[in-house]
């Protein structure tokens, strides 16, 4: 199904990068793998040995995508190398949990600098190189944004909150603005087990193995006509999460004030209007 097809998946030496990789190689397509290292240390070279010996096609790109001067490398790269780049996941990640009470500025600035600003680098490289071939392309594109449960809040992780929940804003946004060059935007929430969950999800109940064909399918043409939505991958099951709407409005004559929304807040809008415990992020 996707032969011929070229792929960049960061990240993918981790669990969820590598099962993805795999997945997209078995259907025949080319994978150019990113990860952080050099070339001899890098476990990206094993990984590319190993898919070439039994699926297919990979190439290995080393490089920081927290950098905007290299991702603009690798898109570069990858397109002069096998003419076309048909789609792009983002796995890079790290975990630097701390209470917000507790965290310091440089454990804010690495996550949102690994996650939502290399999101940002990969997606603005990847949207200009598809802007200029556009009108000499017959299929579409696809960029997969990687999201979490954490986006939806999550104790003790502030700052991955908020870059995951910055992704999912860069999802929509994308997905608006590159509809016409035929570029497909969506957000995947994965949970399975990894290096950054294996604390506290099980690897036979959540396999990463059981999230890579969701990401193939979103990454492929089978998925054309999706874009800008937020698909959860867990265990054996798919979901569509939907996005963020008003759940209730009230209205008064003139405008509200202080008093009478103190006074009718809850008989207005709802008596859940505080965060239930019970919905946290694990």
């Amino acid at each position: 199904m996707l032969k011929n097809e070229i792929y960049i998946v960061t990240g993918s030496t981790g669990g969820l990068g590598r099962a993805t990789a795999r997945e997209l190689a078995s259907h025949g397509a080319t994978v150019v793998l990113n990860d952080l290292g050099e070339e001899g240390e890098s476990d990206a070279v094993t990984l590319q040995e190993e898919m070439e010996e039994r699926t297919g096609s990979a190439t290995v790109h080393l490089g920081d995508v927290t950098e905007m001067e290299y991702a603009e490398e690798l898109i570069d790269d990858t397109v002069t190398k096998h003419g076309r780049l048909d789609g792009v996941v983002n796995f890079a990640g790290i975990l630097r949990d701390s209470y917000l009470t507790e965290m310091t500025e440089s454990e804010w600035d690495q996550v949102i600098d690994v996650h939502l600003r290399g999101h940002f680098n990969l997606l603005r490289s990847a949207a200009r190189r598809w802007k200029e071939t556009a009108e000499a392309r017959s299929a579409g594109r696809s960029f997969l944004t990687v999201a979490s449960p954490s986006a939806f809040g999550n104790s003790g992780q502030a700052n991955y909150s908020a870059a995951k929940a910055g992704v999912l804003g860069l999802t929509r946004t994308a997905a608006i603005e590159l509809q016409r060059y035929d570029v497909r935007v969506n957000a995947l929430v994965p949970i399975a087990h990894t290096q950054m969950t294996e604390a506290f999800l099980d690897a036979a109940e959540y396999p990463p193995e059981n999230v890579a064909p969701v990401a193939a399918f979103l990454l492929s043409e089978a998925a054309a006509g999706v874009t800008g939505r937020t698909v959860e991958a867990a265990g054996d099951g798919v979901g569509l999460r939907s996005n963020p709407e008003i759940e209730r409005i009230a209205f008064e004559d003139g405008g509200w004030s202080l008093e009478d929304l103190a006074d009718r807040f809850e008989a207005t809008l709802g008596r859940q209007t505080s965060l239930d415990r019970s919905e946290t992020q694990t």
